[in-house]
């Protein structure tokens, strides 16, 4: 806006006494040709290197990014196959669990079964000794029966036997098992 008004108020005096803003014509053809050379070198040596660098640049981030796909679909991979690898531990960890529950619940059973067959050993042979102890004490008191037997007739031979002397034979022999027992 300034330069604006500064070229109005210098056409309006006509150019007379005052500021003057366009250069003489061969400088404005030298100042083309240079900007024309300068141009056309930019052309040819700095924009083809700029380009370069840019494509450069472009294809270093084209590359980083293809490398950044790869490894997040490498680290997805292997994150599928961690993931897949824990599962199958698990699977394995929980068949392990069960497979020792069934050994302890055959183990269980086995040992039961043995001290059920142990204990009817047992009782078996507690039975069997009951048996033989009571058939030697039957055996016992019919030899003291036969003994007391022997002995009750002859004290009954010796003695006439009357009635009270039946029933105090009997006493006796009472007493006598009584305090034998």
């Amino acid at each position: 806006m300034l330069l604006t008004s500064t070229l109005i108020l210098a056409a309006e005096n006509g150019g007379a006494g005052g500021i003057d803003l366009f250069p003489d014509t061969s400088e404005l053809v030298m100042g083309l040709v240079a900007f024309l050379l300068l141009a056309a070198f930019m052309t040819k040596f700095a924009v083809p290197k700029l380009m370069e660098t840019l494509e450069a640049r472009a294809e270093v981030v084209r590359s980083s990014q293809e490398q950044a796909q790869a490894m997040l679909q490498e680290a997805e991979a292997a994150k599928r196959s961690y993931d897949a690898e824990i599962g199958d531990a698990k699977g394995e960890a929980n068949r392990i669990i069960e497979e020792a529950r069934a050994t302890a619940e055959q183990l269980k059973a086995e040992v039961l079964q043995r001290a059920e067959a142990e204990a009817a050993q047992i009782v078996e042979r507690a039975q069997a000794d009951i048996a033989g102890e009571r058939e030697r004490v039957v055996q016992d008191l019919r030899a003291q029966v036969g003994s007391i037997s022997v002995e009750l007739a002859a004290r009954i031979v010796e003695r006439e036997l009357d009635q009270a002397t039946h029933e105090g034979l009997v006493d006796e022999y009472i007493q006598r098992l009584s305090s034998q027992n």
